[in-house]
């Protein structure tokens, strides 16, 4: 197999101008600032420094552009993330979830060398909104205890023990913790409104904006909250420190789940996201090419105390509306944000926790589809079941197990929907019935025509029992029509074998007839048609009927001097 190796950027440079390169800058200088925020406080939801969280986006933002099959996918960390991060995290501390990463990071690049980019759309959409919604439950329960300033040292990653955790810690609420977050948190909401009426706004981002905002009104005010001083000593004005994640051989078994979980997620994340804005610029990524790039990312970004990374949706489309058309942009993006972090990291230390996580709690908000809830009634029950149970499953138990719930339950009710279009039916052979050659002597038909519609496979494939129902005649000659079979598996083919044997010993002769070329291919390659015989294989129905005749008179040994 021949491995293809060819980032968008290579397409990009022949021809690039000046005038691109400028609009290219002020897009990467947007999404620059506007990552900041969001990667604090993506890291902080997760259970990780708001370090590891900015050189994330820095490590993973530039791979992710000069690398990918995208020409303006913006990479970092992102909101869906959370949740499961958070889990490993509390599970097996942060030095295994750059283990994890790293090993999914792998994972992702041989899914792109592999040419495995497409598989990702036979993800059903009831299965992607079922879990993405239930994650954007899940990241916003996780706010609630900086949101309500809770006095809680750790706060447990599974459901029902957060509930309990939460609920038992509801009276430790910090007034002015909620007093800020609130305010941020309306602030926010009503951002694009507010913009349209403050001329000054529409500069800035709004998670930028309230950021700037809630860290100067904590400060000017000295109210009692944390901040990122407070928690995490601030952010270190240096480059980090270069090295593989401390692990040992016995880690590697236990993180093999979550590193599948997190190739998946970045996986559907990053594709998603590259769709997204291939309809905003006209253009059309490569997918596997864009599973190569997020998973060298995943695999760089450990090296640097970064954790789990793919493509931003909501940064992407941010950079495609400020004007960027090349990776280019991505890659400024990440070398803004290397340029705060040198330059202007100490004041990090300022930020309230209580503004990350309303932020956050928007990010959640906004990411859901809460529209197809509404609209579920519209749908068939199947659509319902998949769509809720991957939701529940998400939000109470565990993402991996949603997402393999979510994919049986789309499988079977895919199998159950097939062999319900697949008929097997009766043909009425009205002028044959008058056809003393085709008749017992109390009248019943010597010949019994079928014909087969959809796809005979193993959901399918008792439907020919129906054939050699007693209650349908014993005939000497048995003609199935498959003009009308498009698909036919091993199964299937079994099943003929079986119905083909089981007429045999009856003293009953089977004839095919309008093969399509997929059923028409198994039946020749598998023997079936040495077997049955090449003179009993025929085009169409008139020829099979003409077969039929020749074949009755053999049988009953009276009519052969008609012929």
């Amino acid at each position: 197999m021949k491995i293809a190796f060819r980032p968008k950027l290579l397409d990009c440079l022949p021809g690039y101008s000046r005038a691109q390169l400028g609009k290219d800058v002020a897009a990467g200088i947007t999404v620059g600032v506007l990552a900041l925020p969001l990667a604090m406080a993506f890291a902080i939801a997760s259970g990780c420094s708001p370090t590891a969280g900015i050189w994330t986006a820095i490590v993973a933002g530039f791979l992710t552009a000069a690398l990918g099959g995208s020409r303006v996918q913006i990479g970092g960390p992102t909101g869906a993330f959370i949740p499961i991060i958070y889990g490993i995290v509390a599970m097996h501390g942060f030095a295994n979830l750059l283990g994890a990463t790293m090993l999914a990071g792998v994972f992702l690049l041989a899914m792109g060398l592999a040419r495995m980019g497409q598989l990702i759309r036979f993800i059903p959409v009831t299965v992607v909104i079922g879990f993405t919604n239930g994650i954007a439950v899940v990241i916003f329960l996780a706010q609630i205890k900086d949101f309500f300033g809770l006095q809680i040292d750790n706060l447990p990653a599974e459901f029902f023990h957060r509930v309990k955790t939460l609920a038992a810690y509801a009276h430790t609420v910090d007034l002015p913790t909620l007093g800020l977050a609130s305010a941020c948190f309306v602030f926010l909401l009503s951002y694009n409104q507010l913009a349209q009426k403050i001329a000054i706004l529409r500069r800035a981002p709004g998670p930028l904006a309230v950021l700037i905002v809630g860290t100067l009104v904590a400060w000017l005010f000295e109210l009692p909250v944390e901040t990122i001083g407070s928690r995490f000593n601030g952010i270190p004005q240096e480059l980090p420190a270069f090295g593989l994640p401390d692990l040992s051989i016995h880690d590697l078994g236990k993180l093999i789940s979550p590193a599948i979980t997190i190739a998946l997620l970045g996986a559907i994340e990053s594709l998603l996201s590259a769709r997204v804005a291939d309809s905003q610029i006209d253009d059309r990524h490569d997918p596997n090419q864009e599973l190569i790039a997020q998973g060298l990312s995943n695999i760089a970004a450990p090296f640097f105390g970064g954790f789990a990374a793919t493509g931003a949706i909501a940064r992407t489309t941010t950079n495609v509306k400020t004007g960027g058309r090349t990776p280019v942009a991505g890659m400024i993006h990440a070398l803004v944000l290397l340029g705060i972090v040198l330059v202007a990291a100490p004041l990090a230390s300022y930020v309230p926790l209580a503004t990350l996580s309303a932020i956050v709690m928007v990010v959640a908000i906004n990411m859901g589809e809460w529209h197809e809830f509404v609209e579920l009634k519209r749908y068939s029950y199947n659509y319902r079941i998949i769509l809720l149970a991957t939701f529940f499953v998400t939000v109470l138990f565990d993402l991996t197990i949603a997402v393999e719930l979510g994919m049986v339950l789309a499988s079977l009710f895919f199998i159950y929907r097939m062999s319900e279009l697949t008929r097997i039916e009766r043909v009425p052979m009205e002028e044959e019935a008058h056809d003393p050659r085709f008749l017992y002597p109390d009248g019943t038909m010597r010949v019994a025509t079928w014909q087969l519609f959809g796809s005979l496979f193993f959901g399918a494939v008792n439907k020919l029992e129906d054939l050699l129902d007693p209650r349908e005649g014993h005939p000497e000659v048995v003609i199935l029509d498959m003009a009308r079979l498009i698909q036919l598996d091993t199964t299937g083919l079994e099943g003929l074998e079986s119905l083909r044997d089981n007429l045999h010993k009856r003293g009953c002769t089977l004839i095919v007839c309008g093969l399509n070329s997929q059923p028409g291919s198994l039946l020749y390659r598998s023997g079936f048609i040495d077997h049955l015989g090449d003179d009993n294989v025929c085009p169409d129905m008139t020829h099979a009927l003409q077969r039929a005749y020749l074949l009755l008179p053999n049988i009953m040994g009276g009519f052969e001097e008609e012929y």
